[in-house]
């Protein structure tokens, strides 16, 4: 048995083709070491920005949803991996409209199978720890200068989105992962 199917391996690249066109306005100015807005400015699509966009937020999403698929699969249920295809168009919709604000769920691993009680929580919990990992990696590499400089933006770009996915995804709302972990430690235990 293959680790990714084909299906898995498509919408990894179209979610990825997708968050990379979403935020590539939002990371232009990172994305050029020489950015000179005169210059640049309304050359059609930026496809460099789009580029340095997909670098800097499709490895923390992926990298979370895998979390959840490993550790998935490790305590023996069945993991499959999937574009949002209805909230990614509702993301591209909320940044060809313009709008300030954008809330979208790029991934999502379904889970199949049965597992104990506490191996639900720990599931839903390997995902945003892989984003705490990212984010403290990050931090500790741009900290101790073990990259070039010129990779500053992306590590420090890196940093605040794996914050961002860490802290987002552990709040204890429901359908995020927080609150199927406290809640899955909550039924686990009493």
């Amino acid at each position: 048995m293959a680790l990714f199917s084909f299906s898995e391996l498509l919408d990894m690249a179209i979610m990825t083709a997708a968050v990379g066109f979403i935020f590539s306005d939002m990371f232009q100015r990172y994305s050029k070491h020489d950015y000179e807005p005169l210059v640049h400015y309304d050359k059609g699509f930026d496809w460099e920005a789009f580029r340095f966009a997909a670098y800097v937020t499709a490895p923390a999403i992926i990298l979370h949803e895998f979390g959840h698929k490993f550790i998935g699969l490790a305590v023996g249920l069945q993991a499959e991996f999937h574009a949002a295809y209805m909230w990614l168009a509702f993301g591209v919709m909320l940044k060809l409209f313009g709008s300030p604000f954008l809330f979208f769920v790029p991934a999502y691993v379904s889970l199949y199978g049965n597992a104990s009680p506490l191996m639900y929580p720990l599931t839903a919990f390997a995902g945003p720890a892989v984003n705490g990992l990212l984010w403290g990696g990050a931090v500790l590499c741009h900290k101790q200068k073990w990259l070039h400089k010129k990779y500053d933006a992306g590590l420090l770009l890196t940093a605040k989105i794996n914050m961002f996915l860490f802290i987002f995804n552990m709040l204890p709302i429901p359908g995020f992962d927080g609150n199927k972990v406290f809640f899955g430690l909550w039924q686990a235990f009493f």
